[in-house]
C-alpha cells in the first residue's frame, strides 16, 4: 500500500477524500507506519486491538501514542476497564488541534492556509447540509442587557467561567494559521474537559478565573466575538474570534447560515443619543448596521447579537434586547 493510498484514507475518514490538500496536511505529520496506526484506531481501542488490526508492533505503537497525542492526531477515551485511543474524526477537530501543538512545521501551516482558502467553503457547506442543528453560537458581550431579559448562565460568559472547573488558555488556531488580522492570539480558552487536554498535551497554560475575566473584557475590546459550543453547558471552549481568520463565519457565506447560531440577543440604537459617529459600523463583522436618516440602524436579520457595539459607543446609544425565540436556546 502506497504512503499516498494510506494519506488519501485518512482524509477521506473525516470527510475529505476529495481534497487534494488533506493528504498532504497529514503527511507533514506522520509516516506511513504512523498512519496505519492511526487507521486502525477507529472506532476507540486499545493498544493491543490497534496491533491486532495494523499490524503494527504493540511496543512501537506504545512508542507512537505520545507524539500522535501531542500533535493531535490522536485522542484518549479513559473508561474503568481499559485506556483507549481513537483518531482525530473531522476537518474542525483536526484544524484546532494540529495548529496548536508545540513547534509545528510552516509547511503544514501554509497547507492549512491554502486548505481554509479552497477548500473549506465547499466541506463547510456540506457539513452545514447533514448537522441537525448549530454546533457553535455566539455569547454576548459582557454588558448590561435590557432589563427584564431572561439571562441564562449559558448567556453569561461571566456565570461560565465562574462554575468552571478548570479553566486554561491556548492560541487561536484560526490566527495561527493565518493571523492577517494581527489580534491577539493566546485567547482561546478551554474549559474543563478540554482545559484538561490542552494542559496534558502542553498546548495550552492554566488560568485563575479571575485572568479569564480579564481576557474576555481584553478580547471585546479588542473586537473579538465571543463564541462557544451550541449547548446549556459549556465544557469545552470560549473562543474569541476575528472577521478575517476564523472558521466559524463561513457559515455566514455558505448562504445556510446553520454551523454558528446567533446569541438570543439583538442590538438597538436609540436615535435620540446616537451621535452619528459610526464607531459601530466599524465594530459589526456581519454589516448590520448602516446610517440612515442621522442615526445608526441595526438590521435583526444580520445581527448576531454579539453586543461588540456596544463596548465602545461613546454615546451609550445601543443595548440588547432578547427577541429570539426558543429555538436558540441550545440543548
Amino acid at each position: 500500500m502506497s504512503d499516498k493510498t494510506l494519506y488519501q484514507q485518512l482524509a477521506e475518514e473525516i470527510g475529505e477524500g476529495e481534497s487534494k490538500l488533506m493528504p498532504k496536511i497529514f503527511e507533514t505529520l506522520i509516516d506511513d507506519t504512523e498512519a496505519k496506526v492511526l487507521l486502525a484506531a477507529a472506532p476507540p481501542a486499545t493498544v493491543e486491538e490497534i496491533s491486532e488490526k495494523s499490524g503494527v508492533l504493540k511496543e512501537d505503537i506504545e512508542k507512537m501514542i505520545d507524539p500522535l497525542f501531542k500533535k493531535g492526531l490522536i485522542f484518549k477515551s479513559k473508561k474503568k476497564d481499559a485506556l483507549r485511543y481513537y483518531r482525530v474524526r473531522n476537518v474542525p477537530q483536526f484544524h484546532d488541534a494540529s495548529a496548536v501543538m508545540l513547534n509545528p512545521s510552516r509547511e503544514m501551516l501554509d497547507l492549512w492556509k491554502e486548505y481554509m482558502d479552497t477548500d473549506w467553503h465547499q466541506y463547510s457547506r456540506k457539513l452545514e447540509e447533514m448537522i441537525p442543528g448549530s454546533v457553535v453560537r455566539v455569547i454576548p458581550v459582557n454588558v448590561s442587557i435590557e432589563p427584564g431579559s431572561q439571562i441564562l448562565a449559558f448567556d453569561d460568559i461571566k456565570k461560565v467561567i465562574e462554575n468552571a472547573r478548570n479553566l486554561a488558555v491556548a492560541p487561536c488556531s484560526c490566527r495561527v494559521i493565518d493571523g492577517k488580522c494581527g489580534k491577539p492570539l493566546e485567547v482561546c480558552v478551554q474549559v474543563n474537559r478540554a482545559a484538561d487536554y490542552a494542559i496534558e498535551r502542553g498546548t495550552g497554560r492554566q488560568l485563575s478565573k479571575e485572568e479569564a475575566l480579564e481576557m474576555m473584557k481584553m478580547c471585546e475590546e479588542e473586537g473579538l466575538v465571543h463564541c462557544s459550543d451550541n449547548r446549556r453547558e459549556v465544557g469545552h471552549v470560549i473562543c474569541n474570534c476575528c472577521e478575517d481568520c476564523c472558521l466559524n463565519w463561513t457559515s455566514l457565506r455558505t448562504g445556510l447560515k446553520k454551523f454558528i447560531a446567533p446569541s438570543r440577543f439583538c442590538a438597538e440604537v436609540d436615535p435620540d443619543l446616537c451621535s452619528e459617529c459610526e464607531i459601530c459600523l466599524d465594530r459589526c463583522y456581519f454589516d448590520a448596521i448602516t446610517m440612515e436618516e442621522d442615526t445608526a440602524i441595526v438590521d435583526p436579520e444580520n445581527c448576531m447579537g454579539c453586543g461588540l457595539c456596544l463596548v465602545t459607543c461613546p454615546e451609550e446609544a445601543i443595548r440588547l434586547n432578547e427577541v429570539r425565540p426558543e429555538d436558540f436556546i441550545p440543548v
